[in-house]
């Protein structure tokens, strides 16, 4: 028995798996609400990833995987879905990932963000951070936030992805996208292109590299509204992640202008719910005159406890959103103390509230 790509797409899709991952030595193997669930059947051989790769991947990528040792890129299949592709070789042998992106694009309330969000979506410029380890929804976050613009406000979006994921169509506003690598070589020159093409809004789908984060900051400063990722957890961290990537010479000026640019960290992790699937958590950091002055002291070690205490800001601490998310049944006391900042912090605050939790 051979596996066809085709057949293992559409049940991903009928299944609703996040992921789909084709390995030598091992069946297909789905990602189900978080969990790794094999398909029946027999082991894939490297032929059968190699002519699955050929099936999907283009010329000039697989090209790329030939002197990289990797590829990345977006595909539909039919109208169905949108899959960010992953292709590897190890042991040398051809190995993939692909992440589903869902055709739909979620409204803030569906994904848990409260209405405060909407007010700093608004602004006129600044930097937004989405931030959370990778397969943490960061995606379906910003692309929740662009939808919510376009749909409510007027202007011109821009999109700098590798690879695009969410396709947003022309609304209030004019949407352009923007793809690494076929319409852009880099982000940093992405970002330094659409200043001259009277942008509102642009997208940065990573801030990888020092370039990048320089572009992204100055274009926030210069009257835009920036959103950007980065792979980090908890807005303390955030900060510190982005001075360090500075010389030491550069790192007071980056504090400074972080400072009176950043209007908003939300970082986020997915959780297992109790009824299958998956939620988010949140931690929510509105920039305030006193958090400004922390990033600018060099004081982000404090920004936590004033998270703790902004909440007429919006702001939540993200230990306090998983024990809200517990509270309300939607996650077990376990994944709360796994997902958790402080655990010891949090086990004492789970077992408060009736949580029957193992002594580690």
């Amino acid at each position: 028995m051979s596996y066809e790509i085709n057949d293992l797409l559409e049940l991903m899709v009928d299944q609703g798996a996040s992921d789909l991952h084709l390995q030598v030595k091992q069946a297909p193997t789905l990602r189900m609400s978080g969990s790794m669930m094999p398909v029946e059947g027999p082991s894939l051989t490297s032929q059968d990833t190699e002519d699955m790769m050929k099936a999907i991947t283009s010329s000039t990528n697989q090209e790329q995987l030939k002197t990289t040792g990797g590829t990345d890129f977006g595909f539909a299949y039919m109208d169905r879905a949108r899959f960010r592709v992953s292709v590897l070789r190890a042991k040398g042998a051809y190995g993939i990932v692909l992440r589903q992106i869902p055709n739909d694009l979620y409204a803030l309330s569906d994904i848990g963000l409260p209405d405060k969000i909407k007010e700093l979506i608004s602004r006129p410029r600044g930097l937004v951070l989405v931030t959370g380890p990778t397969g943490s929804g960061k995606s379906t976050t910003l692309a929740s936030m662009v939808n919510w613009i376009n749909c409510n406000l007027d202007g011109h979006i821009i999109t700098v992805e590798d690879p695009i994921e969410y396709y947003h169509e022309h609304k209030n506003c004019i949407v352009t996208q923007r793809e690494v690598g076929n319409d852009v070589t880099s982000f940093s020159s992405a970002i330094r292109g659409a200043l001259r093409q009277d942008p509102d809004v642009i997208l940065v789908g990573e801030m990888r590299d020092l370039e990048t984060i320089e572009a992204a900051v100055s274009a926030a400063e210069t009257g835009h509204l920036v959103f950007a990722t980065l792979h980090t957890t908890g807005a303390a961290r955030t900060v510190d992640r982005i001075v360090d990537a500075f010389p030491a010479n550069m790192k007071d000026q980056i504090r400074t202008q972080l400072a009176s640019s950043i209007v908003a960290v939300i970082s986020q992790v997915l959780c297992k719910k109790k009824s299958g699937g998956r939620i988010a958590s949140f931690e929510i950091m509105v920039t305030t005159n006193s958090i400004a002055q922390l990033i600018r002291e060099n004081k982000t070690y404090r920004i936590n406890s004033d998270i703790q205490t902004g909440a007429s800001h919006g702001m939540i601490a993200l230990d306090a959103h998983l024990l809200s998310l517990y509270n309300r049944d939607l996650i077990s006391a376990e994944e709360a103390l796994v997902k958790s900042q402080l655990p010891n912090v949090m086990r004492d605050k789970l077992i408060e509230n009736g949580a029957i939790l193992p002594h580690l």
